[in-house]
């Protein structure tokens, strides 16, 4: 069996009992990137030679008799909006395509400490904005399960890479679904913890109060191994929860004994493809078989969680990419280009009489800003930053942002109610599998749509995993999602292993 095919648990194993080296396992992922990312293009950049040289610092240290850290040589990819001290951290977009990192978010600095291998950073949804890593300014990402479907987005680049074998883990961002869609287009496993529980600092902000770092890998115990390593407070993120992180490695073999699942009586309505309503089913019934109970329960206001979310993320986007302007930051208009056009339009208008024109016409610093950020940012981001900018003017912000925040708490007291009866929410990630690539960019509010089931757990700010239970007719992967109450992320990487033990969904491999 190729070293790509192991899972991260079996290759640390292997690695900590020196049956293989790091530099090994770093040259197996590189020749599968080379010989497989053309197709897929889940990366944006990937350094092989800067790869080897820190698993070949690894191997002599470990031969040595050194102390080797959690990932001791387990290489992993990172998503391309985390920043990395002097690393290119593109974000997908035009925006910051020469952007440099001047230092490491804390999650990289984690990942450094416990001797993590950096294979390169992969592609998303431009700003993390989309549900099917379309919107990237560097093209997009494919499904390897079928090259003309989407991945999901916007981690798509991250779970294409794990699915494809290219990483053993990847790091993603969760900000409605983001982590949980693609890894559940993709057939792998992905979680996104409760807000707080993996510091933001040093994450490029989306939306600030719903952005989540999180683990993607193949199953739930190589995702409890790399939460370990990124879980924890950190105090220069002022959300960072000060809670004492699980042995989550540890103890996912623990069984859960008299395991009490809910069931969303409104996850199952109209929309819902019927494969995956059927593969949920079986999901369901492969629990029951291992002694859980399943509940059926209500969460009536989880049908304004689509318009609720898009109504806060793309306010709190308009915010945080205000910055980006071409002066401040980012990507600045070529100027003299532009105002040698400034000065045709006002001569053009001058010869035909328009003089009101003219004096309305831009002065060039005007110019500058609005045309830097016309051409840095593409249509998506375009689209959510007008949205928040109109919820939050004058007249309307007590009409939808502050309205937003009402129904946001009553989505939150759901959960509160539900978990008083059961220990995990289940049901699907998404309406259907992967669609064509294409097929839903010319209708933004179906897009949207994408993320009916996700959106609700980052407004509330549980935790959720999601793992493959079955195939469609068409053998792309379907998921199942499991959410917990917050900091219950050892509940869902157990429950998630007892079912990965009893199936073997998480097994197969893309034909690629």
């Amino acid at each position: 069996m190729s070293l790509t095919d192991c899972t991260a648990a079996e290759l640390l194993a292997d690695l900590n009992a020196r049956r293989v080296s790091s530099v090994e396992v770093v040259k197996d992922f590189s020749a599968r990137i080379e010989r497989v990312d053309s197709k897929v293009k889940a990366f944006l950049r990937y350094d092989g030679d800067a790869a080897l040289k820190q698993a070949k610092a690894i191997d002599d240290r470990r031969a040595r008799g050194g102390s080797v850290g959690l990932l001791g040589g387990l290489p992993v990819a990172v998503k391309d909006l985390i920043c990395a001290r002097g690393e290119l951290t593109t974000c997908a977009s035009k925006m910051l395509a020469n952007f440099r990192a001047p230092y490491d978010a804390t999650i990289v600095e984690k990942l450094r400490a416990v001797d993590a291998v950096f294979l390169g950073r992969t592609n998303m949804d431009e700003f993390a904005m989309g549900g099917s890593n379309e919107n990237s300014a560097f093209g997009p990402t494919h499904n390897p399960w079928n090259l003309n479907c989407i991945p999901g987005g916007s981690s798509g680049g991250a779970a294409a890479a794990v699915a494809a074998r290219m990483a053993t883990l990847s790091i993603g961002t969760d900000t409605g679904g983001s982590i949980r869609q693609p890894a559940g287009l993709c057939g792998v496993t992905g979680l996104k913890p409760t807000y707080g529980r993996v510091s933001r600092y040093g994450l490029v902000a989306f939306a600030s109060s719903l952005d989540q770092i999180g683990p993607l890998a193949r199953t739930a115990e190589d995702a409890a191994l790399l939460l370990e390593a990124i879980a924890g407070h950190d105090p220069r993120d002022s959300t960072s929860v000060d809670a004492p992180v699980p042995k989550y490695s540890q103890t996912i073999n623990q069984p859960l004994a008299g395991l009490k699942l809910g069931l969303v009586r409104e996850h199952f309505g109209p929309g819902l493809d019927s494969e995956v309503e059927a593969a949920v089913r079986e999901a369901f019934k492969v629990y029951q078989s291992l002694g859980a109970t399943v509940k059926e329960l209500s969460m009536p206001h989880a049908k304004y969680g689509v318009a609720t979310y898009y109504v806060i993320a793309p306010c709190e986007a308009s915010s945080n990419l205000a910055r980006y302007d071409g002066v401040h930051y980012g990507y600045r208009t070529d100027v003299a280009k532009m105002n040698d056009r400034l000065a045709e339009e006002a001569k053009s208008m001058s010869a035909a009489g328009h003089s009101a024109a003219v004096d309305q016409l831009d002065n060039s610093l005007v110019r500058m800003y609005r045309q830097s950020r016309a051409e840095g940012f593409g249509a998506e981001v375009k689209r959510r930053i007008m949205l928040g900018t109109y919820a939050l003017s004058a007249g309307y912000y007590d009409a939808y942002y502050l309205k937003a925040l009402k129904v946001r708490r009553l989505i939150r007291g759901d959960y509160d109610a539900a978990f008083k009866q059961v220990d995990l929410i289940a049901g699907p990630v998404t309406t259907t599998p992967a669609f064509k690539i294409g097929e839903k960019m010319g209708d933004p509010l179906s897009m949207y749509l994408v993320d009916l089931y996700t959106v609700s757990a980052n407004l509330a700010g549980v935790g959720g995993i999601v793992f493959p239970c079955g195939f469609s007719r068409s053998n792309l992967p379907i998921g199942l999602q499991l959410q917990a109450p917050p900091l219950a992320e050892e509940r869902l990487l157990r429950a998630a292993h007892m079912f990965q033990k009893a199936t073997d969904w998480h097994t197969r491999k893309p034909p690629l």
